[in-house]
Formats: C-alpha cells, sequence, structure tokens
C-alpha cells in the first residue's frame, strides 16, 4: 500500500511540470507574437520604406516619402541646357528658368503610393524589399519659356543681315553686296530648344547637362543678293541715263536738269526703259509759262516816270515747245552733260532770266517827240525826232517791237503813182512794217509839233549824229518802245 501511493505521488509531479512547461512555451510564443506584431506595426506605420528598397533606381531604404520627392525633384530638375554659336557659350538656362516644373503633389502621391503597396506585401517587402518605379511629370509654363528663350538673351550681340541694294556715287550705279547676320525668328529657336528639353524631361532617369548648338539655317538670309537680275537690270538702266544733265540758261539765270529729276521721267518695264514723254511735255508747257515773253502783256516805265501798259508786245522770247521737248529726249537719251538755251522759236536780244530787256532798249515818245537810247541801263544818246504824221496812213505805230537787223545806205521808198517818194539814208534800223530809226538830213529841226503837218510817212527821223551814235552802239534784236501819253 505504502508503494502504490509513491507512484501515483510521482506521476502528478510530471504532469505538473509538463503544464508547466506547455505555459511558459505558450507564453513565450504569445510574446514572440506580440513583438513581432509589435515590429510589424511599427515597420508599417515608420513613414519610411524599408531596407533594399529602391525608386527609379535609387536605394530609398530608410527615408521618407517626402525625403524621396525632394531627392528626386532635385536630381531631375538638375540638367541646364547650353546654346552655343560657333562654339562659344551664348545661352545658359536651367529647366526652371525655361519654366520646367515637376509636378510635386502628383509625384508625391505616387511615391505614397509605392509605399502603401510596400506595406501591403509587409513581410515580402521586408524579406526582400521592392523595387519600385514612378513617373517624374514636367509642367512647362510657355510664357517663362518663351521669356527665357529668346535671341535677346544671347550673350553674343546679334548682326543684322542686309539686302544687296542699288547705290548711287554721284556718277553711276553700283551695287552694293549683301551681308549675312546673325538675326533669326526666335519661334524657330525656341521650337529646336522644345522637342530637346521635352525629350530630355521625358526620360524615366536624371540626365545630365546638355549642349544644343545654334545651326546656322535659322539665320536670316538677305532677299535680295548682288546676282539678283532684277537689281543688275535696273542698275544698267539706270546707268544709261544718269549721267545726262542738261543746264537750261536763260543769261546768267539756269535750270538744270539732273537724274534727281530725270529719274522721274523714266518708265521701266521689265529689262526696258522708256522716257515718260508726257512728263517732258508737260516741263516744257511750264518753262515757257514762266520764261516766254513775246505776244504777253507788259508794263514799261518811262524815262519821265510814266507807265505804259501794253496789251501785248511783238518783242520777245517764245519757246518752241514741240521742239524744245525732242531736244530734251534727245539730251536725256545722249546720257551726257549738256550746257544750251531752250529751243526758241522767237528770240530778242537781251535775256536774263524773266528779263527780256536788261537795261538796253530804244524808247520813243510819239507825244513828246523824243527818243531815248539805253545800253545796259546807261543813256547813251537823247534827242528830238520827227515821227509820222498823225494820219491813217502815216502815223508811227505804238508798241514794243525789236530791231532785226541795221543797214547802211538804203534807199527808202513808199507810195504810188504821184504820191510814190523815195529817199536815201546813211542809217537805217527798221523795227515794224517798213517804219524805222533812220536819219533825215533834209530837217533843220526835230521835235515840238513838227510832225503834226511835216511827219514822217511813218519812220522816226533822227538828227544825223544821233543816228549815227545809235547805229554804232545798237545790237540787232534790240528792243524798242513806242507809246504816246495823254
Amino acid at each position: 500500500m505504502i508503494i502504490f501511493r509513491r507512484v501515483r505521488v510521482g506521476m502528478k509531479n510530471k504532469h505538473k511540470k509538463l503544464q508547466a512547461a506547455v505555459l511558459i512555451i505558450v507564453c513565450v510564443i504569445l510574446a514572440g507574437l506580440c513583438g513581432g506584431g509589435y515590429y510589424l506595426y511599427r515597420q508599417v506605420n515608420s513613414g519610411l520604406f524599408f531596407e533594399e528598397t529602391t525608386l527609379n533606381g535609387y536605394d530609398v531604404s530608410g527615408m521618407s516619402c517626402r525625403e524621396v520627392l525632394s531627392m528626386l525633384v532635385e536630381d531631375y530638375s538638375a540638367p541646364t541646357v547650353t546654346i552655343t554659336e560657333g562654339g562659344e557659350t551664348t545661352l545658359c538656362l536651367t529647366l526652371e528658368e525655361m519654366g520646367y516644373t515637376i509636378d510635386q503633389m502628383s509625384l508625391l502621391s505616387d511615391i505614397q503610393s509605392c509605399m502603401r503597396e510596400q506595406n501591403l506585401s509587409l513581410i515580402f517587402s521586408l524579406a526582400k524589399g521592392n523595387d519600385f518605379e514612378v513617373e517624374v511629370s514636367f509642367d512647362c509654363d510657355e510664357t517663362v519659356f518663351a521669356s527665357a528663350v529668346t535671341g535677346e538673351n544671347f550673350t553674343i550681340p546679334r548682326v543684322t543681315s542686309s539686302d544687296a541694294t542699288l547705290e548711287y556715287n554721284g556718277t553711276e550705279y553700283y551695287i552694293e553686296p549683301e551681308s549675312y547676320g546673325t538675326e533669326f525668328d526666335d519661334a524657330d529657336l525656341q521650337t529646336l530648344v522644345k522637342d530637346y528639353v521635352d525629350n530630355l524631361v521625358a526620360e524615366d532617369r536624371p540626365q545630365e547637362d546638355a549642349v544644343i548648338e545654334f545651326p546656322e539655317s535659322f539665320y536670316y538670309v538677305p532677299e535680295v543678293t548682288q546676282d539678283d537680275l532684277d537689281l543688275n537690270s535696273l542698275m544698267d538702266i539706270y546707268n544709261s541715263y544718269c549721267k545726262a544733265v542738261i543746264t537750261l540758261t536763260f543769261g546768267e539765270e539756269e535750270i538744270v536738269l539732273d537724274w534727281s529729276t530725270l529719274q522721274d521721267w523714266l518708265i521701266i518695264d521689265g529689262e526696258l526703259a522708256s522716257i515718260d514723254e508726257q512728263q517732258v511735255e508737260d516741263f516744257v508747257y511750264n518753262l515757257a509759262a514762266t520764261y516766254n515773253t513775246l505776244y504777253l502783256p507788259r508794263s514799261f516805265t518811262t524815262s519821265n516816270g510814266e507807265t505804259i501798259e501794253y496789251e501785248s508786245s511783238d518783242y520777245g522770247y517764245q519757246i518752241d515747245q514741240s521742239a524744245e521737248k525732242e531736244q530734251l529726249i534727245a539730251d536725256i537719251t545722249s546720257n551726257t552733260e549738256v550746257t544750251r538755251e531752250p529751243t526758241y522759236s522767237t528770240t530778242g536780244r537781251y535775256r536774263n532770266g524773266v528779263d527780256d530787256i536788261c537795261g538796253t532798249y530804244v524808247e520813243v515818245d510819239l507825244t513828246g517827240q523824243h527818243i531815248w537810247y539805253y545800253k545796259d541801263s546807261e543813256l547813251i544818246v537823247e534827242s528830238d525826232c520827227v515821227t509820222g504824221k498823225p494820219t491813217e496812213e502815216r502815223e508811227t505805230t505804238t508798241g514794243v517791237f525789236k530791231i532785226p537787223y541795221k543797214q547802211m545806205d538804203v534807199t527808202l521808198s513808199g507810195g504810188t503813182g504821184s504820191s510814190a517818194w523815195e529817199t536815201d539814208v546813211t542809217y537805217w534800223m527798221p523795227f515794224h512794217e517798213g517804219q524805222g530809226l533812220h536819219d533825215a538830213t533834209w530837217r533843220s529841226s526835230f521835235g515840238g509839233s513838227i510832225y503834226k503837218t511835216n511827219g514822217s510817212h511813218g519812220c522816226v527821223n533822227l538828227p544825223y549824229d544821233v543816228a549815227e551814235t545809235i547805229y554804232n552802239e545798237l545790237e540787232e534784236g534790240t528792243p524798242i518802245f513806242l507809246y504816246k501819253t495823254e
């Protein structure tokens, strides 16, 4: 009986020990599970990437999402773009300076998605890590880009291209060759750089600094070169006329037609040119309107200070407009320098501008029966005279006339039948329809009222010495003024 009790007591003790051991093991397991769970909890809530985790090739172990974001933004935004011109740097810009910025909100969201994916596969992620890829997207501010990528920002100054031009050196025309500059259209530059940078930021890894050589093909080229056919044709045409200088003289006064005027008189049709005859005709018309004096009214101040008005003058200058037009065209076509008087149909003896008297003239006062002869505004001689008897057939004509010639030893004659007469004179100076100045040696007195009863047949009778003086001094073509006073 005693032995049996000992056996049962021993078995009971063994059973208690086993229970204790199991309890310890369970406690250890529970403690391990709790510890592991706490570890996993800590890892999930750490906000860090696990060991052996990469993102876009970067080791991001132990980094937060924002730390990864900062690293990616810095590295992906780091490249600079350098534009060179002829091997020399002319513009260097960062991506940010060109308006390229990373969409950080979107990138951070993608990084956070990677962390969530890591946490969802917690055990696998802890055991082997993860390799994540995210897209780093750039936004481009077009306004900033256009402001930064422009020729104005180039450090090398721009040189303007120029067309070949037709130049005049005062003698002839020549072609100034074109020049090639370095100006360009900003749109071409911006397209080039934009395409390059768009490709650069589209890469899934950060890129190195980039260099773009500016293409010479972007430079503006002259539109007109020295070989331009139209330009050369125009040069040849101009050189066929530009040397013409026509100087028209009116005494000391001159009108010069040179290339500044004649250029506008050309009609150019391709390689051919002609003179605009209408413009030449208009010029001659205006010339005549200014300088013609024949058959026009004129005023005359007598030696006694009176003013005589003539409705028309038979003395003066008249330009032959048709002939002058043709002569001008010929002069222009000759392409040389010409100095000449206009082509007149009628001329006077003296001219200086519109003054066709120039202080040299014969003056006869039919009322006062007196004559004056002036030369270059100096009185040469004056005298009493006898003019035509105041009848319809014999009266001396009033007006302004030209003395076309002078002649010595002339026999004057007139009348018919019983009224016929002949007279020999030494000095003869005609002025109008058989009337003229001459010596009258048969007269013993002059002036007064002799003309009323014993006047001439229309001529102006002069003392011999007066006629001689006038004759010797007078030049053919000199004007004579004959008038009556009240």
